[in-house]
């Protein structure tokens, strides 16, 4: 893997050369991570004009949720309890830059101050979101390990589907699909589970509560497993212990029709507004048009909503091999709601058209 860090900071040093920056310091973990194969606690990357530099406070260690870092980096820890950020500020100074590039979304002005005084000479250039751009295509070994978070996903919500739910609350459940997750092999959740029943099911992001599960409720879990560090997402909503009543299943097919219309506009070239509409013109025309989310999904990886979002206004096209949730819903006030959340990897029409990476079924099932 060495070689594909190293394509990656080449590819981000041509950038940064041709907008007349030298060298770039990466602070930002998930980016640090993609550039340098691991992202210890507290390490900067400095891509200088003659070597690349990882520094951080202690040498890295083998824990998997920061990866294994590039052995070809040269690793220098500061001492003193120095910022490594303000240490190679300083190497790229010595090293000859008069520009580095730096990413101000991600440091306090405080530390952006102390990197200027450390080589009062040195301008600092923003990097703006250059390397999170980088990260949206991805290559089949970061896919690979997003479809394998996939299936940890879906075993650890098959096996929960499985056992007695009524009586339980959301929490319980919530903590029980975390720790299947781990049992599965995955590094830990994605993002903190949601489960949601009766009136709190398909609202988007909602905190488990100790409300029990009942008969009738629609139950929505939202969770996902990060497997080397890659990150998925799986939505599904059930209903409890009886046959659906008839507004939950007129709910549930509306939301599957506007989820499968989102699923079917991912292609290459697709506008990202364009998949927010297909998905939200189906909810629209039912009535829900205010009852939705913000967004229609977003994309996936290294952290579980970076770009493309696939929203009203976003502006760009989709390409191939770019991972994306697709997760529309609504949410009735005081009676509950449905969210369908899928990941899929977009595909040319001529390899099969969208991966469908979470499989579990999306048929309405009464547990």
């Amino acid at each position: 893997m060495s070689e594909v860090y190293a394509e990656r900071r080449t590819r981000l040093r041509d950038r940064c050369v041709a907008a007349g920056s030298p060298a770039a310091l990466v602070s930002r973990p998930a980016n640090v991570r993609y550039l340098a194969g691991g992202s210890p606690v507290g390490a900067v990357l400095l891509i200088g004009p003659d070597e690349d530099v990882l520094l951080c406070p202690a040498a890295p260690g083998p824990d998997p949720a920061e990866g294994r870092v590039d052995e070809v980096l040269y690793r220098q820890p500061p001492t003193g309890g120095v910022d490594p950020a303000v240490v190679a500020v300083g190497l790229a100074r010595t090293a000859g830059a008069d520009a580095l590039a730096v990413e101000e979304h991600h440091l306090t002005v405080a530390r952006h101050r102390a990197m200027g005084s450390a080589a009062p000479g040195l301008r600092l250039a923003d990097l703006s979101s250059a390397v999170e751009q980088l990260r949206i295509v991805k290559d089949e070994e970061e896919i690979g390990s997003l479809r394998i978070a996939a299936e940890i996903a879906d075993q650890a919500l098959g096996e929960l589907l499985e056992s007695i739910l009524v009586g339980r609350t959301e929490r319980h459940l919530a903590l029980e699909l975390e720790r299947r997750l781990v049992d599965h092999g995955a590094d830990g959740p994605a993002f903190p589970t949601s489960v949601a029943t009766g009136p709190n099911s398909g609202v988007s992001g909602h905190k488990p509560t100790d409300r029990r599960v009942e008969e009738g409720d629609f139950l929505s879990v939202c969770l996902g497993a990060s497997y080397h560090g890659y990150r998925c997402e799986i939505g599904r909503t059930f209903v409890i212990g009886t046959t659906p009543a008839d507004w939950q299943i007129e709910l549930y097919e509306l939301v599957f029709a506007a989820q499968r219309a989102g699923r079917q506009a991912l292609a290459p070239g697709a506008a990202y507004r364009d998949v927010d509409r297909a998905a939200r013109q189906v909810l629209a025309a039912a009535g829900h048009g205010d009852a939705t989310a913000g967004l229609t999904g977003h994309g996936v990886g290294l952290e579980i909503d970076e770009d493309p979002q696939l929203a009203p206004a976003a502006m760009g096209k989709l390409d191939a091999c770019v991972p994306v949730t697709v997760e529309p819903g609504v949410h009735l006030p005081g009676r509950g709601g449905v969210r369908i959340d899928d990941t899929l990897v977009v595909r040319q029409e001529a390899d099969g058209g969208p991966e469908l990476l979470t499989i579990t079924t999306k048929e309405l099932l009464a547990l």
